[in-house]
């Protein structure tokens, strides 16, 4: 994504320098705590700097911060809890279930993209799950971090209807960007378009090529299917428009009796 997971030049070794005590949690109100080095508030958003990058976290979300105790290790990235990082009780919930099919179509129509293309993209992200979270901070199916959900105007980034909206219009936009090249756009939405245009196209990341890779691969197989499923229907009524009819019966033919 364009801001959600950016790579910091010489942060690693900046973390490397700092020592174990410098190491402090942000308990947050959803039970979870998150290892981090460093601390910025910006507005109503505090980011927390952790080895190898950083996450946005709304400040509201943040109970406490704590100092850690147990030794910081240089490689852990993701939040520490005993459970998976969930939205906070105070994270509104949908009301009614939702037709996720009809969303992606409504926000695909709306932005003039393939419905299916938009579906990969969500599979990829979270797998279609509206409350996914990753270590990073990123939230809901398309996965916006809460910086880019709040540019994007996004209250809520656990409702499908505001998150498939929001991840369309920038997935839209990054098209526009990048001249409707599709590779360069979701590398972009998954490394950022700076590293796109460092690269001049899709960044030497492992992470970023194999989530290009596998949404080209689902989206492929998608139309495949969709394909052999048109020619099955063609050649089903090609035999039905083919197939032999009845023979007409023949009208019989009286002959004429002879007058006696």
């Amino acid at each position: 994504m364009k801001f959600s997971r950016p790579i910091l030049l010489g942060l690693a070794l900046l973390i490397g320098q700092l020592s174990a005590s410098a190491a402090e949690v942000a308990v947050l109100r959803n039970g979870a705590s998150i290892s981090f080095v460093r601390k910025e508030e910006v507005g109503n958003v505090t980011r927390l700097y952790v080895s190898g990058g950083f996450m946005d976290v709304a400040t509201a979300d943040i109970v406490s911060f704590e100092k850690d105790d147990s030794p910081f290790s240089a490689t852990t990235e993701t939040a520490t809890s005993s459970a998976p990082i969930t939205p906070s009780a105070s994270t509104p919930q949908a009301s009614a279930p939702v037709d996720l099919d009809q969303v992606v179509r409504d926000a695909s129509s709306r932005y003039q993209l393939d419905p299916d293309f938009v579906s990969s993209v969500i599979k990829a992200e979270s797998n279609f799950k509206p409350h996914a979270v990753s270590p990073k901070g990123a939230q809901g199916l398309m996965q916006l971090m809460p910086g880019t959900a709040a540019q994007l105007g996004v209250k809520d980034p656990f409702d499908p209807r505001a998150n498939v909206e929001a991840g369309t219009a920038h997935l839209s936009s990054l098209l526009e960007q990048y001249h409707n090249d599709p590779i360069k756009a979701l590398a972009a939405y998954n490394a950022g378009a700076h590293r796109v245009q460092q690269y001049h196209g899709v960044p030497p990341y492992r992470e970023t090529r194999a989530y290009v890779s596998k949404i080209v691969r689902d989206f492929n197989a998608k139309k495949l299917a969709q394909k052999k499923a048109g020619q099955a229907a063609m050649k089903n009524a090609r035999k039905k428009s083919v197939a032999p009819t009845a023979e007409p019966q023949r009208a019989s033919v009286t002959k004429p009796q002879k007058p006696a």
